[in-house]
Parts: structure tokens; sequence; C-alpha cells
């Protein structure tokens, strides 16, 4: 099974809609990837647990976090039985035919020196929970794959434009768009409202701003200011998929001016502010 938090049923609503589509996303993939597994919510559909390090990881370090419980019956026989465990003989069967007897051990009298005359034998301990020998390199195989996607989704960003425009009084306006190209946030929802980790930072060097802003609607032109150090501009979160998009007042001349973006999740990135050339 795929596990995600919460633990505990009164934690529910610590998880946003946005951060629960991530999971689901991911999630819903692994169960095509590896048949027999569920993705599961772990106090819904296993049992509740406090404290647990699901929790710690995704509740107090805002991170997106799975486990993965290894093997499951649905692989003895590539079906899925619909009674449970304890009420079929579907291990016994794999025993017999695909072991040889090598899944248990068979029952023997036995002289205890507390208990006296008992019997002892059954299961193995490494058979029922864990893979039987065979078995193990596909199973370990589809993790690894389930686990190389859900490391590919973290958060990657790329700057797909950047913008100039001729303002009056020898001012120019320098707009970039930043876009996050996996589904992972650079924050949960979690991160940002406990502020665990920094924000993302995206600065026009190498020239002289006068002012630095967030375009919150541009057919609108509603924007948000950053009046302290406008130069770099402080971004709570670039969601999955998403996109942000900044602007700076700069100054004088930009030839040579660079934007570079600074994530602690998505990494670094930067281009050069290129002049339009003029056509006559």
């Amino acid at each position: 099974m795929f596990l995600r938090g919460p633990g505990a049923a009164e934690d529910d609503p610590l998880f946003s809609r946005q951060d629960i589509e991530v999971y689901d996303n991911i999630g819903k993939l692994g169960e095509k990837m590896i048949p027999g597994y569920n993705y599961f919510v772990l106090h819904k559909d296993l049992y509740t647990v406090y404290g647990g390090e699901i929790d710690f990881l995704s509740l107090t370090r805002g991170i997106f976090t799975f486990s993965n419980e290894l093997m499951t019956s649905y692989k003895l026989f590539n079906q899925k039985n619909t009674r449970s465990r304890w009420d079929n003989d579907e291990f016994n069967e794999f025993d017999k035919y695909l072991l040889f007897g090598d899944g248990y051990v068979e029952w023997k009298p036995f002289n205890h020196p507390q208990f006296g005359e008992i019997e002892i034998g059954g299961a193995k301990k490494n058979y029922i929970r864990n893979h039987p020998g065979f078995m193990p390199q596909e199973d370990a195989h589809r993790n690894m794959a389930f686990t190389l996607y859900h490391a590919f989704q973290t958060p990657k960003l790329e700057i797909i434009d950047i913008k100039t425009e001729k303002l009056s009084n020898g001012l120019t306006a320098i707009t970039a768009t930043i876009m996050n190209t996996r589904i992972i946030p650079t924050h949960s929802s979690i991160d940002v409202k406990n502020k665990i980790e920094r924000p993302d930072y995206i600065a026009l060097k190498g020239a002289n701003v006068v002012a630095g802003m967030t375009v919150e609607n541009e057919d609108l032109n509603l924007f948000t200011e950053q009046k302290h150090s406008p130069q770099t501009i402080h971004i709570e979160n670039i969601r999955g998929m998403g996109s942000v998009k900044v602007r700076w007042i700069v100054s004088g001349n930009t030839s040579g001016a660079t934007v570079e973006v600074s994530s602690a999740k998505g990494g670094f990135v930067s281009d050069k502010v290129k002049r339009k050339k003029l056509t006559i």
C-alpha cells in the first residue's frame, strides 16, 4: 500500500485541497504502477497512528510523504481475493504449488521445560508478511519506479519569458514569468501556513531597480508592490504546473541584467534580459 497522512482523523483539516490533489495524482498512478497495491489515507483506511514519522514529515516539515508497505497477497496468484487473509486458503495453496512446502514447518511434538508437552511448527517467520524468495525483484523494481516518479514530480522552476517595455523618464519595465513544470509546489500549504521553509526569491541583478512587484492580474493592471528590497521579490509559493509573474521598474541601462530564481525546493535558474531589436 501507499500510505499518506494524516495518522489521526482530527488532523484531516490540516491537509488542503491543493495538497490532496498532489497526493491523489501520485498515489493513484502508483496503484497502476504496482498492481494489487492501494493508495490509502493512514487513519481512514488502515488504523489511527499518533506521533508517526509520516505525520512528522508531512505536518511538521511540510514534505509530501508516502510510506510504502511492501508485499500483498494479490501477488500470490495475481488476483484480488474478496475474503480476508484469515478466511481463505491462498497462502497454503501458494506454499503447496509454488514453494513446495518451504513456507511452513511441519508440526511436531516438543517437550517444553515450562509448559510440558506442546507442538511446534507453522508458518516460517519470513512467510506471509514478506515476499517469498523468488518474488522480490519485480516488486522492488516497481516500488523503485514509483519512488522515482514521486521524486520526478518535485518542483522544477523555469524562466519561460522575460519582456521589456520602455516607459517615460528613462525608465524600463522588466516582466519575468517563472513556471513550475512539476506537480509538487515549491511549498505545501502546511509549509506556507507555518513558514517552515524560506520563500522563493526572484531577483533582478545588474540593473538599477527602483520598484519591484508581483503581477496579480496583468490584464487588469493589478500588482502587489514589495517596497523593501525591491530587486529581490519574495514569493511564498509557486504551485505545481503553475506560474508566477513579477515586474521591476528599472532606471537607466538594462544591458547585462539577469533574472535569477532561487528556491529551496525548486532549485536555481537564471537568464539574461535580452533587449528588443529595432526593426526598420
